[in-house]
């Protein structure tokens, strides 16, 4: 019991070993109100970007920040909604309502914890890189174009789901760009790339959507012009208290299955897409658990994390809350403030939810633009385009074969057929690549290490003899030259074997059943697989551990007598009954 304890609040374990103090906490709570200023609208933006008002981005930050440092395994991950999720959930939005969207964020929670105890944590290291940044790309691209509804203040017709559909709607509705929320989004994307590269304590998210305010208030006032406003496109109705912008109230516990909307004919047409959210708050958590390591020379618990994070959006839902991951940006803000501990994403949880008791009025009057613009540039810090780039430049043919694939199946599809397609090209080409370097070659005369005589033809056996391999390497091992009368084959350098390689090998003894047949330094694991598959009970077949001792074979028996046996029944062997 208490080993699962220590597993389930790792992180804070892990940080009171380090040694926790007064000073340490002064430097959590400053940390924490820094990323919590951060977290504020960027919660509201990434709420209002999946298509629901823009207080459950907030209650996802409270909720579910809170609980993910409570229980997870990294001590500086900051969690909350992030925008990635934001080309999976909108589809489920449009699609299936609020009540939807929080029921996949819950099964997705399950799906985590269960990846967490099953110990799947490490899976993440097996996802390729160019995969990983193609399909970060394409999101970064997706979501930024998203946005330009309400940057350029656009009257689109219909409700479109997918990005081809988008992009004729958004062409077509180009004439009614308001010129007011323009400027405004434009202001905020200048201001906020200017603050950036001042490199001060002071967040450009928070800089940008000030200026950006105020802006759009003095625009307002002035009469000739008018901005959108949050508080004007969002009302919200809580029991009795009915108004508009951000409701003035702490999270209300709600059982999302109470009424007749979920069913489980529901819960099936979402399972997938609730494994899609899933996999992808695995990948990001553990991404950004693994960036915060990097940056403070600590060590994470993946599995811990998994489990935390799905705890998190399991109980999210049940407060208003929308799937929740770790932010590699937040995050390294969080580091770069001074955190120690999750004591401080704890103070960015309460920090949002004091400002939301406190500020929800004001909130009211952020431009709709600003906001956009706001997600815009997150979108482009978050796809790394300058990378994405030198990506191209540098990689070989292969991974931007993958890199391109993913990202273009991400912006035109989703992310799960891009990961998928990815995930089967990556395989395929690393399997080819593989298979390359697999050989089987025919050793000339005058070798230092691999020269029996002039009448042993050597074949030298290098690299892992599996299905993409093998037929290709054994083809090379034909019937012999009249004068050969030993064939050894050097299975030093092979690594491995599977069942469709000794089959082919077979074939390729059968070329040479008329020699005594020698098979140099093989490794006792592969010669377990040649012993159970029956090659080795062929009498003309034998183990030998290394060339010298077949060297003295050959020189004491080399009398043009000896190798006319086809059973090198006196040689010093080794079998799998000697210790293999």
């Amino acid at each position: 019991m208490q080993g699962f304890v220590v597993f389930l609040f790792h992180a804070l374990s892990q940080a009171w070993k380090d040694g926790y103090s007064f000073s340490k906490f002064r430097s959590d709570v400053v940390a924490g109100i820094t990323v919590g200023i951060v977290a504020i609208p960027l919660g509201m933006a990434l709420a209002i970007a999946v298509g629901v008002p823009p207080q459950h981005g907030l209650y996802t930050v409270i909720v579910a920040g809170l609980l993910a440092a409570l229980l997870g395994g990294s001590r500086f991950n900051i969690t909350g909604p992030t925008a990635a999720f934001v080309v999976i959930l909108l589809p489920i939005t449009q699609q299936y309502g609020l009540t939807g969207l929080m029921l996949a964020t819950f099964m997705s929670g399950i799906i985590l914890v269960l990846m967490g105890l099953l110990r799947l944590g490490q899976l993440v290291a097996y996802v390729p890189y160019p995969v990983t940044t193609g399909f970060t790309a394409g999101i970064g691209l997706v979501i930024a174009f998203l946005q330009l509804k309400d940057l350029l203040g656009l009257e689109v017709a219909g409700n479109p789901i997918h990005f081809p559909e988008k992009v004729m709607a958004y062409a077509s509705a180009l004439p009614s760009i308001h010129f007011a929320d323009a400027f405004i989004g434009g202001v905020t994307i200048i201001v906020f790339i200017a603050w950036a590269k001042l490199k001060t304590r002071i967040p450009p998210h928070v800089v940008a959507l000030v200026i950006g305010t105020v802006l759009a208030l003095v625009m307002n006032q002035s009469g000739g012009v008018h901005v959108g406003l949050l508080g004007e496109k969002f009302q919200y109705q809580i029991g009795d208290l009915i108004g508009q912008g951000i409701p003035q109230v702490m999270p209300q516990f709600n059982v999302i299955w109470q009424n007749d909307v979920v069913t489980w004919s529901l819960v099936i047409e979402l399972l997938p897409a609730a494994f899609t959210i899933a996999m992808l708050g695995c990948i990001e958590s553990l991404l950004c658990a693994v960036v915060a390591d990097g940056m403070t020379g600590t060590k994470h618990n993946s599995n811990s994390e998994l489990v935390g994070q799905g705890l998190a959006n399991m109980v999210v839902p049940f407060f208003g809350g929308i799937p929740a991951t770790a932010a590699i940006a937040r995050t390294a803000t969080n580091i770069r403030a001074g955190a120690f501990s999750p004591v401080s994403a704890i103070v960015h949880a309460v920090f949002v939810l004091a400002a939301m008791v406190a500020l929800a009025p004001a909130l009211s009057y952020v431009p709709m633009s600003a906001l956009a613009g706001l997600l815009i540039m997150v979108a482009w810090n978050m796809s790394e385009a300058p990378h994405f780039v030198h990506t191209l430049k540098v990689a070989p043919h292969r991974d931007i074969a993958v890199l391109l694939t993913c990202f273009s199946l991400t912006v035109v599809f989703d992310m799960v057929v891009a990961v998928a397609v990815g995930l089967l090209l990556a395989g395929i080409l690393f399997i080819q690549r593989i298979a390359t370097l697999t050989t089987v070659t025919v050793v000339n005369k005058g070798h230092e290490h691999l020269d029996f005589g002039p009448d042993v033809l050597v074949y030298d056996i290098n690299g892992p003899l599996f299905f993409a391999a093998s037929e290709k390497a054994f083809s090379v091992i034909e019937r012999s030259s009249i004068d050969t009368k030993v064939v050894v084959l050097d299975f030093t350098d092979v690594t491995t074997i599977d069942i469709t390689a000794i089959h082919a090998f077979e074939n390729a003894l059968e070329r040479i059943s008329h020699y005594p047949v020698y098979l140099l330094g093989v490794a006792p694991h592969v010669a377990t697989k040649l012993v159970n598959s029956g090659i080795l009970s062929a009498g003309n077949i034998a183990l030998c551990p290394d060339a010298s001792s077949l060297r003295e074979h050959l020189a004491i028996n080399n009398h043009n007598l000896a190798l006319q046996e086809s059973t090198p029944s006196t040689v010093s062997l080794y079998t799998a009954d000697s210790g293999i």
